[in-house]
C-alpha cells in the first residue's frame, strides 16, 4: 500500500492546537480522544486521500465522526497538503485562499 506524506500549513497547525486547548480546558481524556481522532484521520487521508468527496478547486474534505470537525485537504503531485482544521459550525470556507 502506497503512504501519501502529508504536509500541513501552519494554520491548520495552530487550529488543531486551538482546538486541543479547548478540550483540555475542559477535559483532559477529551483532549486525548480528540488527538486520538485526529491521528487516525490523518492516517485514513494519507492512505487514500482520492476516497473522500472533492470540493471544488481540486480539494477534499474529511469529515471526523466523534468531533464537529472537517479536515480539508489537497492531493498534490508529491503529497496531500491539509489545509484547514475547520470547525464544522463556524466559518465555512474560510481557509480558501491557502494553499
Amino acid at each position: 500500500m502506497n503512504v501519501w506524506p502529508i504536509s500541513v500549513h501552519p494554520a491548520a497547525t495552530a487550529e488543531a492546537r486551538e482546538a486541543r486547548l479547548w478540550y483540555m480546558e475542559r477535559s483532559l481524556a477529551a483532549a486525548e480522544a480528540w488527538m486520538s481522532e485526529l491521528d487516525h484521520a490523518i492516517n485514513l487521508i494519507a492512505e487514500a486521500p482520492d476516497r473522500w468527496p472533492e470540493l471544488p478547486n481540486g480539494r477534499r474534505r474529511y469529515v471526523m465522526q466523534r468531533f464537529p470537525f472537517i479536515l480539508v485537504f489537497r492531493i498534490r503531485t508529491d503529497d496531500v497538503r491539509l489545509l484547514a482544521v475547520q470547525h464544522g459550525r463556524r466559518r465555512p470556507g474560510y481557509w480558501k485562499d491557502r494553499d
